[in-house]
């Protein structure tokens, strides 16, 4: 710990540099200087002030079976580490390097949505109206920091055990913006909260952030379903109190699912990988030698669905190796009442939306 504040108080100098030149920027859309772009078609942004792990994946996606039945929705992701650039309609038979992680997550998912990725989301929103022009809703992944487009509704994530209001700005901390920056949000979600939340834990938050009078608080968690064979989705494989697992993921913050598994198996291990890391073949030989060392009569390959379209491209090797690999699948839910009161808040949105 005093290690860990050590290395905060030498990088704080780096840290305000990096504010000011954020705060800057944001003064200037504040006062013109900078102009942000409104659309004709309602727009919903899903974003957090941290970098990574804020769980904005699922949220689209709880935002997608909402509304992919009753009008017609796009995504417009940014593609991260993708190994192409500028716009991009997604489709099934392109690879995560085509696309990014989360954008060819959402397809393989919902292959009747019109998902796209584009650095430059101002640019991009107009090339979906021209390639789709009944779309009805767009729901930008990411992109809280967008100033360059003016979202009809912008939703914030933070983190149960990390919230804003205890982190610090980048490199110091995880902070992409001053904390202020949430006055910006007009709804916040603390997510990845425990399954069972109690009273006094969502009142202690809700104090601690503090929401504006226009502003929404909601408290959502995960629901784990039943693993899934990567190759094979049909085959469904239940996580049984017997059972060893090596959890292979590069996401940002395993603590949560860990802490889930922890319930579930007899043992999990981990090999864990920076964020939307590509699995290489040293990496997947690894994995083979760790797994054939678990000395246990039931034992799995545990990945998550974003890190599962990453591995595809090793598919070959698990056909002819048989590794057992499988992906847990996840929803987000809302505790109490907030789930009904979040749905008709976006429902309210679209309902009075006006250009």
């Amino acid at each position: 710990m005093l290690q860990e504040w050590l290395v905060k108080i030498l990088l704080s100098p780096f840290s305000l540099l990096y504010g000011i030149a954020v705060g800057m920027r944001n003064f200037f859309y504040r006062v013109g200087l900078l102009k942000s772009v409104h659309f004709s078609v309602p727009v919903i942004s899903v974003g957090n002030l941290s970098v990574g792990g804020s769980g904005k994946t699922p949220h689209i996606e709880y935002l997608l079976r909402l509304l992919k039945d009753y009008i017609d929705v796009a995504t417009l992701s940014r593609g991260y580490r993708r190994k192409t650039t500028g716009f991009l309609e997604v489709k099934t038979e392109m690879s995560a390097e085509d696309t990014g992680d989360e954008p060819m997550q959402f397809k393989r998912k919902y292959p009747d949505v019109l998902v796209t990725v584009g650095e430059n989301r101002a640019f991009a929103i107009p090339r979906i109206l021209s390639r789709a022009p009944d779309t009805q809703l767009i729901l930008l992944d990411d992109a809280f920091q967008h100033r360059a487009v003016k979202p009809g509704l912008n939703i914030l994530l933070t983190e149960f055990s990390k919230p804003f209001t205890r982190d610090y700005l980048l490199p110091s901390g995880r902070l992409r913006e001053w904390r202020a920056s949430y006055e910006r949000a007009d709804i916040i979600i603390v997510s990845k909260c425990p399954t069972a939340l109690t009273h006094e834990q969502r009142q202690s938050l809700t104090r601690e952030i503090e929401p504006l009078l226009h502003q929404r608080l909601y408290f959502s968690y995960y629901h784990y379903g039943t693993p899934y064979h990567v190759f094979e989705p049909s085959a469904a494989m239940p996580l049984q109190p017997d059972m060893e697992v090596l959890l292979i993921c590069a996401i940002a913050n395993t603590d949560y699912l860990m802490a889930y598994l922890s319930e579930k198996v007899a043992t999990a291990h981990v090999l864990e990988y920076e964020d939307h890391h590509y699995f290489d073949s040293d990496d997947i030989q690894n994995l083979q030698r760790t797994f054939n060392a678990l000395n246990a009569p039931r034992k799995i390959i545990l990945t998550t669905e974003k890190d599962a379209v990453r591995l595809e491209s090793h598919r070959d090797f698990f056909a002819d190796t048989g590794l057992p690999i499988f992906a847990l699948p996840i929803e987000v839910a809302f505790h109490g009442d907030d789930g009904a009161r979040f749905d008709q808040d976006v429902k309210d949105f679209l309902l009075n939306f006006k250009v």
